[in-house]
């Protein structure tokens, strides 16, 4: 029989494999500043943790970016509630907002392409080079078989890349090979709400 893992356990794994994705994206600065996307959701809020004591370590700080769309009327009440979560935590904390018209199509598309230029302008104005998303292995999966039911190409079914060049920064995925139930896991035992 195969025993199952304590909640200690996943946390001590966690950090081992977050600590071994990061060091492959390497090198960084002697005392890195890393960006985080936070949207307050459990990958993002489990990222923002490990990053956090991962640059403690290493003599850096980390600030979390929150993009506030403006697409619906929750979203104002859920930046508030991730500030809060980051000021209880000492974690720097930055609001970027998506002002002017929407767009009336492809909203999905064009609301993740503004909150990547929000963030990748907000790190060529703070020069910092590298701003770390929270895509998981369940969001790697699910985006294998939505290439695949679109009938991709093999580039396309490789799915999402651990590392990608913005203008101004790297934007890095250190958490591709995490499943989301470990990362809830971790949140729990460390008393880490999420949206």
């Amino acid at each position: 029989a195969v025993k199952p893992r304590t909640d200690e356990a996943v946390s001590a794994v966690l950090f081992q494999e977050f600590d071994a994705a990061m060091s492959a994206f390497g090198p960084f600065e002697p005392n890195p500043d890393i960006a985080v996307a936070v949207s307050g959701g459990s990958d993002s809020m489990a990222l923002i943790l490990l990053v956090d004591f991962w640059v403690r370590v290493r003599g850096g700080r980390v600030i979390a970016l929150t993009v506030n769309h403006g697409l619906r009327e929750e979203t104002a009440f859920e930046t508030r509630i991730v500030k809060e979560w980051m000021q209880k935590r000492r974690i720097e904390h930055k609001i970027l907002d998506w002002n002017g018209e929407k767009p009336k199509t492809n909203l999905q598309s064009q609301a993740r392409n503004a909150r990547y230029k929000l963030i990748d302008d907000w790190c060529r104005d703070h020069r910092i080079l590298h701003v770390l998303v929270g895509h998981t292995a369940n969001d790697q999966a699910e985006t294998y078989l939505m290439r695949l039911r679109r009938q991709s190409n093999l580039d396309g079914l490789a799915g999402m890349s651990a590392i990608r060049e913005l203008v101004n920064c790297r934007l890095l995925r250190p958490l591709l090979s995490i499943k989301r139930e470990d990362l809830r896991k971790f949140l729990s035992r460390a008393g880490q709400k999420w949206l």
